[in-house]
Parts: structure tokens; sequence; C-alpha cells
């Protein structure tokens, strides 16, 4: 049982499973020196950059403390001094890998005139950003992330996200959920492909050597009558050549395009409404405002 009540998962995949107020301090910059000792070479962030090239190489549960002792050349107790377990690491994993992207970010999206940018194009790149992550990184959809422990990069990206965002109009929930569902159609394809190549990786199938196995009987089946629909499809229908992200993806945009001038037309109806995004209640001098809302899903 971890320190906030929570149970981690056997192979450490459960993100703020661990000491999350050591978590804060580590992600924060409040105690990464070692408390006691001589200084020595190792750093927080070079343990961090070893255990995120293990788990890109050989996985997740490759990554433990005996095992980054050994490539970064130390003994094991002394990782204990920057880091108290695997899973408090998990969560200065996930931070680095999310700020990766943000390098290139400017830190606010707009035009060469200094106007926001086109949140079209940022829902685009926002979503092949992504994408190209988990595919440098697919241990990250291995991670159970619903209650992630917010590090500098995640509010960043956050940040960037809803500010090349706001030009939408929309209410501040509509724009989180929009956040939510790019996310969410990327990852749903990253994980298709990344079972499709593990599958590959623990079979010694190809793809094609799978579906010929199977080819006899798929064609007697649709020889029989029983299913019309898809023995009347084109040859080309599960053709490789299709682009199921873009198309998905360019789906999404057009969906939320209507929604957006579905709120314009209502706002040009209505010219007394209350603006799209309402200021945010500063519950500092506010001890009774709703508290804030958990923002754990939103990995941008």
């Amino acid at each position: 049982m971890a320190k906030d009540g929570s149970t981690a998962a056997a192979d450490g995949t459960t993100a703020g499973s661990g000491d999350i107020a050591r978590s804060l301090e580590l992600l924060w910059g409040g105690g990464e020196r070692p408390s006691r000792g001589p200084k020595p070479g190792l750093t927080l962030d070079r343990i961090v950059t070893a255990a995120v090239a293990v788990a890109d190489a050989e996985g997740l549960p490759a990554v433990s403390m005996r095992r980054l002792s050994t490539e970064l050349g130390t003994g094991t107790m002394s990782l204990y001094r920057y880091v108290p377990g695997k899973a408090e690491l998990l969560d200065l994993m996930l931070d680095r890998v999310l700020g990766e992207p943000l390098s290139a970010e400017p830190d606010r999206p707009a035009g060469a005139d200094g106007t926001p940018g086109d949140w079209r194009v940022a829902i685009d790149a926002m979503a092949h950003t992504y994408l190209d992550n988990l595919r440098r990184h697919p241990w990250l959809l291995k991670i159970n992330q619903a209650r992630t422990v917010l590090g500098p990069s995640a509010l960043r990206g956050l940040e960037l996200a809803l500010s090349a965002l706001r030009s939408m109009g929309l209410r501040d929930p509509e724009l989180i959920g929009v956040i939510i569902t790019v996310n969410s159609f990327v990852e749903g394809l990253a994980r298709t492909q990344g079972d499709a190549a593990e599958a590959v990786a623990q079979t010694g199938l190809s793809d094609e050597q799978f579906w010929d196995s199977q080819r006899p009987y798929l064609e007697r089946a649709m020889l029989s009558g029983a299913y019309p629909m898809m023995a009347g499809m084109s040859e080309d229908t599960f053709s490789a050549d299709f682009d199921h992200f873009e198309f998905g993806l360019q789906r999404l945009i057009a969906g939320f395009e209507a929604l957006v001038q579905e709120r314009t037309a209502e706002r040009t109806a209505d010219p007394t409404a209350a603006p799209a995004t309402e200021p945010t209640t500063d519950r500092t001098t506010d001890p009774t405002a709703e508290p804030t809302p958990d923002l754990t899903a939103e990995r941008t």
C-alpha cells in the first residue's frame, strides 16, 4: 500500500502511487540533492535519463534501482539518496518525456502578427506530436496515468495547448474536452499499432503470415453467403496504404469545427450572453470556490 492509500501495480506501472510529497519536491526542484554523504558525480537528471533509456530499449519492467545502478556504475543505495523508489522515479520519467516536445514549442502559440494561431493547425500538430512521442516511448501506453503527479512539463504542455485552442471560443470544460478527445484518439490508435508490433515480436509471425494462415477459412466464410456486407467490400478495404490516423484526426477537427460554428451562432443570436471563457475564480481568496478539476488525463 502506497503512502497516499493507493495500491501500485506489481510492475510499478501506476503513476502517482508512491510518496506524492517526495515526487512533487523532486519535480519542482525542492529536493534533488542527496541528503547525506560526500558530493557525488551522480545527479537526479542522470538517473532519470538512464531510466528512460532502459524503458525505451527494454520496456518498463526492466527499470529497477538495481539495473540503474549497473547502468550508472554506482551502488544501488546511492540511488536512494536521490529518489525513494521506482514509483517516484516513474513520476519523474513521465514529466521528462512529456517535456521533450515542448523544447520546440514557442511559449505562446501565435501567428507572425501576434494573434492566436489557427486552432485547427494546433490540434493537428498536437495529435501528431503526441503520436510521435508515444512511438518514441511505447512504455507510456503501459502506464496507468489516471492519477498522474503533475510536474512542470505536464502543466506547461497543458498551458500551451489551452493557449493554442482559446480562439475556438468554447467554454473552459469544452476546451479540456477537446484535449481529452484528441489525446484519447491518439492513444487508441498508438496502442493498436503498438500491440500489433508486440504480437510480431512475441510470435515471430509477420502480419502477412498471420492473415495468410486464416485466408482459406475466411474465403470459405465469404462464399457462404452468411456475411454479404463483408463479402461485398472492395479489395482495398483493409489496405495498409489507408491512413486511419489522418482520416480520424480530420473527422475530429471537422466535428470541432461544427461545434465552434454552433457556439458562434449562439453568441451572434444573443449578444448579451456571457463569454465562452469565463474568468477563473481565485481560490486563494475564495475558500468557498469549487475544488480544482482533476486534470490528470490531459497529457499534451
